[in-house]
């Protein structure tokens, strides 16, 4: 069990997440997605590479776990929610890696899953299925489909994380972000364009690179680094749980800062996933009990 330090270190981690979601809609009124993903991952790398050592793992995977979470996730994440897909419910709908990392355990690690875990994906299916039935002005199909999307490279992230093995969060972090800021420069000067960001550079207000800084300060550094520190020193099914209440703090900072509705079918999307996170991280646990009661 956490004691109350790590219970609040670990609500801190999981309200800097959640919240974060209100900071990146404010930072895309100013910056154009591709540039802002590409300057969060400058920020990661830049100066902290020249202080923390090389984890020891191949540049392969370094570039693979970069190319996934900065370019897949972020860079996805960052144009969805420029105007496609309201931030609360991308903080929600993000979540659903889990079932893209449910799918890969099927096909590819030939794991074999719990019945509790089929319970689980079917909820976050369900949930996905509620959003989808209500798409218009907060949630857009190509707003939902890249949120999607960004969810699939987080499961992809995950793939090459597990294959690391036990190793310093932050430095793999901060080493494979150098792999992901190259790749967004360049999609950025081909999709937004060099006048763009320019202009965007330019018009960029202390507010803007405040924002740009927390995304390196508050999500990576001090969230990996304060997280990795929570699983080293504490029992995982411990720790994990409260990485659900990430989408709580992402839709209630949306609603109360935003202004972003909860309309009851949105509350049913966040029980449905919430709730199939929970069974799938609590299965192992719940299994045994249900065959031996």
């Amino acid at each position: 069990m956490l004691d109350t330090r790590a219970m609040l270190l670990a609500l801190a981690v999981v309200a800097v997440w959640g919240t974060n979601f209100v900071v990146i809609k404010t930072a895309l009124d100013a910056l154009p997605p591709l540039l802002f993903a590409a300057l969060r991952f400058a920020a990661v790398v830049f100066p902290l590479i020249f202080f923390v050592r090389r984890p020891p793992v191949s540049w392969a995977m370094l570039a693979a776990f970069g190319i996934a979470i900065g370019v897949g996730q972020f860079g996805l994440l960052f144009i969805a929610i420029d105007g496609l897909i309201a931030p609360g419910l991308a903080s929600l709908l993000v979540q659903t890696q889990v079932v893209f990392t449910i799918g890969f355990a099927l096909v590819g690690s030939g794991e074999r899953l719990l019945p509790l875990q089929y319970a689980a994906l079917a909820a976050a299916l369900a949930g996905i299925g509620v959003v989808l039935a209500h798409v218009g002005g907060e949630a857009t199909p190509l707003g939902v489909a890249l949120v999607l999307g960004a969810a699939l490279s987080w499961a992809c992230g995950n793939l090459v994380q597990r294959r690391a093995g036990r190793i310093d969060m932050l430095a793999f972090v901060t080493w494979s972000s150098l792999f992901a800021v190259p790749p967004l420069l360049a999609l950025a000067l081909l999709f937004e364009g060099p006048t763009v960001i320019l202009t965007a550079l330019g018009a960029a207000t202390p507010g803007i690179w405040a924002a740009v800084a927390w995304q390196a300060a508050g999500n990576s550094l001090f969230g990996y680094g304060a997280w990795g520190w929570l699983l080293a020193r504490y029992p995982a099914a411990s720790v994990a749980p409260t990485s659900l209440l990430v989408p709580v703090f992402g839709m209630g900072a949306s609603a109360l800062l935003l202004g972003e509705p909860l309309p009851g079918w949105k509350l049913l999307a966040a029980g449905l996933i919430i709730g199939g996170l929970a069974l799938n991280l609590f299965a192992p646990l719940l299994q045994p009990a249900i065959r031996n009661p």
